[in-house]
Order: C-alpha cells, then sequence, then structure tokens
C-alpha cells in the first residue's frame, strides 16, 4: 500500500564554472577603466592587477587584499572585459572569513561580498547571472549568517530574469529552500508551484540540451533536485493531476503487473484529483480491480482507512487506522497498522520525524520485530538531501545512523537479515573516509551525535 520511498543520492555541489569571457570589441564601461587611468596611475593599477592576481592563484589571499583593492578600487571595470577580479575578491573575503570566529566579523565578510557583487552588476550587468551566484555563495559557504529567505530571494531572481536558461548551479539550492521555505512559512504555496515548476523546466532544457562534460553535472541536479520537490507532495493539494499522472502512472506503465506501484498509481492520482473518467484512471482502477482485488474490509474504521488512502487522503487514513488502533486489543494488529501509518508519513506525507515515531511505537507494541527499525534505517539513509546541503561530509555521517538501525533490525529478528545486510552492504560504501574524519579532529570509533531531525548518537565509521 505505502510504498517506501528509495533513498536519493546526495546532492553533489554545483560549483559555478569560471566564467569565459568572449573576445569581442571593448565596450565602453559605466565603471572606470584602466583605460581611463593615465600615466603612472594606469602602470599602478595594471600592476596591482598582475601581482595580486598571481598571489590568488598562490592562495595567499591576506598578503592578495591591499593589492586587490587598488585594482578594484581604481579600476573595477578592468579593460571592460575582464571580470574576474570580483570572483577573486569573492575567494578573498571568504578566506577571511574562514579565519575569524568573531560572528560580526564575518558578517562584514559576507556584507562586502555581496557589494562586490553588486559592484560587478552596476559595471557588466548580467543581473540575472550574479544574483544567482550571490545565493550559491551564500548558501554553501555563509549559511546561517544570512536568512534562508534571503538566500533564496537571489535564487529567485535568477530564476525570474532567466526562466528556463537558469543557470545550473541554482537549482540544488533552490528546490532544498524552496521545501524549507514552504514549511516554514516564508515562501506561499502559489510562489512554491510556481518555482517548482520553474525548476523543473531548467533542468528539463539542461538535459536535453547539454553537450558532453557539462551532462555529468545536469544529471547530478537530477537526482538532487526532483527529490527535494517530491518532498512537496506531503503537502495538500500542491501538486495538480499533471503531476502525480507523469510521476506515478508512467511507473504503473513500465509495472503494470505490480500491485504496489498501482495502489501507489491510483492513491496519488486521486491525490491530484485527476479525473475519475479520464483514460489513465480508467486504465489504473481496471488494473487495481482485475489484479490487485482485495476484499473488502467490513464497515468500520479500517474500511474507511483504506478508502480515505486511495482516494489520496493520506491525514483521512491515518486519523482512521489510528481509530482502529485505539480500539483494538490484539497487539499484531495494533503494531501492523502502527507500521502502516509510519510509512504513510514516510512514502506519502514525507515527514519523516512523525514516521520513526510510530515506527518505534509499532515496535514497543511488538518487540523483537525488525521491521519498524528497517523502516527507520530507510528513514535515515535517505535523509541526507535533507540535513544541510546535501553534500560530503552532512550527507555521509547519516549513514551511520542508518546502518545502525539495520544492524540492530537484524540481530533481533532473523527474518529480515537478507535485506538488512543488502542495505548495510550499499550504504557502508557512502560513509566518510579516514581522511574526512582526520580533519575534522574525530577518531574512529569514537561516539559522535548525528544532527539534524536525527539527533541520535552512534559510533564513527569510515569506508576504507
Amino acid at each position: 500500500m505505502a510504498s517506501a520511498c528509495t533513498p536519493k543520492v546526495a546532492e553533489t555541489v554545483a560549483t559555478p564554472a569560471p566564467e569565459v569571457t568572449p573576445k569581442t570589441d571593448v565596450v565602453k564601461n559605466p565603471c572606470t577603466m584602466l583605460d581611463d587611468l593615465t600615466g603612472e596611475e594606469n602602470q599602478s593599477v595594471s600592476t596591482a592587477f598582475i601581482l595580486y592576481r598571481d598571489l590568488v592563484k598562490a592562495g595567499k589571499f591576506a598578503e592578495a587584499l591591499p593589492l586587490w583593492r587598488q585594482a578594484y578600487n581604481k579600476a573595477p571595470g578592468s579593460n571592460g572585459r575582464v571580470k574576474y577580479h570580483f570572483d577573486d575578491g569573492v575567494k578573498i573575503y571568504r578566506y577571511l572569513g574562514d579565519q575569524t570566529t568573531d560572528s560580526l566579523q564575518k558578517k562584514y565578510f559576507v556584507d562586502t561580498i555581496l557589494m562586490i557583487y553588486d559592484k560587478r552588476i552596476s559595471c557588466f550587468g548580467e543581473e540575472g547571472y550574479v544574483s544567482g551566484l550571490k545565493g550559491f555563495d551564500l548558501y554553501y559557504y555563509h549559511k546561517g549568517l544570512v536568512a534562508d529567505s534571503v538566500i533564496f530571494g537571489y535564487l529567485r531572481a535568477n530564476l525570474d530574469i532567466k526562466g528556463e536558461n537558469a543557470d545550473y548551479f541554482v537549482l540544488n539550492p533552490a528546490a532544498r529552500l524552496l521545501y524549507d521555505g514552504i514549511l516554514a512559512g516564508y515562501i506561499s504555496r502559489p510562489d512554491g508551484q510556481k518555482y517548482a515548476a520553474m525548476i523543473m523546466s531548467a533542468l528539463q532544457k539542461g538535459l536535453s540540451t547539454c553537450k558532453d562534460a557539462q551532462c555529468e553535472t545536469w544529471r547530478q541536479i537530477e537526482a538532487y533536485a526532483p527529490a527535494q520537490l517530491d518532498m512537496l507532495e506531503g503537502i495538500d493539494d500542491f501538486y495538480d493531476c499533471s503531476h502525480y499522472q507523469q510521476k506515478y502512472y508512467t511507473l504503473f506503465r513500465q509495472f503494470p503487473d505490480s500491485c504496489d506501484i498501482v495502489n501507489k498509481a491510483f492513491s496519488g492520482m486521486s491525490r491530484g484529483k485527476c479525473n475519475p473518467n479520464s483514460a489513465e484512471m480508467k486504465e489504473v482502477l481496471a488494473a487495481r480491480n482485475t489484479k490487485c482485488y482485495v476484499a473488502p474490509e467490513n464497515p468500520g474504521p479500517l474500511r474507511r482507512g483504506y478508502d480515505a488512502y486511495a482516494a489520496g487522503d493520506y491525514k483521512g487514513a491515518i486519523k482512521s487506522f489510528s481509530e482502529f488502533i485505539e480500539t483494538n486489543d490484539d497487539k499484531e494488529l495494533k503494531a501492523k497498522y502502527l507500521l502502516l501509518i509510519s510509512k504513510i508519513y514516510y512514502g506519502d506525507l514525507k515527514d519523516f520525524p512523525k514516521s520513526r515515531k510510530y515506527a518505534l511505537d509499532a515496535a514497543k507494541v511488538k518487540p523483537s520485530w525488525g521491521e519498524p527499525y528497517m523502516l527507520i534505517g530507510k528513514l535515515y539513509a535517505s535523509s541526507g538531501p535533507l540535513c544541510g546541503p546535501g553534500t560530503g561530509w552532512e550527507s555521509q555521517i547519516v549513514t551511520w545512523a542508518a546502518i545502525d538501525k539495520f544492524t540492530y533490525a537484524k540481530n533481533i529478528d532473523p527474518s529480515v537479515a537478507k535485506e538488512a545486510n543488502q542495505w548495510i552492504s550499499r550504504y557502508s560504501q557512502y560513509m566518510p573516509k579516514r581522511e574526512d574524519i582526520f580533519f575534522r579532529g574525530i577518531a574512529a570509533g569514537s561516539t559522535f551525535l548525528v544532527p539534524c531531525w536525527i539527533q541520535e548518537r552512534t559510533t564513527v565509521r569510515t569506508s576504507d
């Protein structure tokens, strides 16, 4: 019935590629250019451009700063084509921010970075592109110093200005902040629907037009952004029929004999309020009635729960199943329907904390049952994109908690051992490497608190 979500691939930071300056005739820049300077000043500033650049390439950012300031302040328009001094300024102040623990100082450096980006727009335009750079930089390097709503505003500007040609590096953070923003209330549902569609449109355009190495980047985005947007299925009436039909009817056509998928397609398309008289709904319903027929329950909360679920009313289904649990003394049945509620929160409403709660409730009712812990392990394994940017360390450490649960499940319940071992083998390769824990001053075998919504202590292990 309620199918488990397949754990998603963690997000890879799609770093903006270095900008290639076209070899065109110099156009008069509204900012001071080198050609506007004369005599010794021209020579001094030109030299500053060369010297600071060499220092930045060598990673000597603090030493580069005075020379960079001279070049930037005197000739922000450079030669009318070169823009790398803005990128270099961002790198320098990002480095300075990393060197201090003073929050006010960090905030000052972030404000300076934003001023550099604004100056770039004044000199060279490209407001959409540079707004995307602002959002990307703040999201991946300065999150916590600027409100998420502000960061999303910059990413949204890129989408608004460039539409389906939005820059690839804004899509992953925009998808994540869209989900967070709707839950937090700073993004309205209509805006959420608008930008979810724009993100998918830009992704589809990128996948269809990319060439060579570009396509790998777009595939990395495809592995992350849609998974974030799918989490919004848990919000009533967020997606319409077209979303559910494209997703679940397509899956149904691939696996027409799988009752799990047939039932999921019918439930999802019902949730999207697809026309029951449409050819697609009739086809799914026919498959459900002929291949997946189950004698209806007697009138009562169970019957109402299954009917509500089939209609895509997941909260109504939970309410009816909860009523059945409260009025039933059979521990086997109580555990079964507590776990079913857990699966609905996981696979349909995308509420991982509540899914865990009901799985643990099921485990309390039926001790030595491995299934609830298997589900919690899958919840944790799916949480890489939910617990931060989704790349590297933040995504890897959730595997520790996931593997703990799979291991515990097989230890108390041999019937799930085969499946548990498969999941353990799959996710062991995604644990952090030795160098990852070394650079963070963490020792293998030590105790570590997995953050985010998980909040469980685990043992540090490495994949190598």
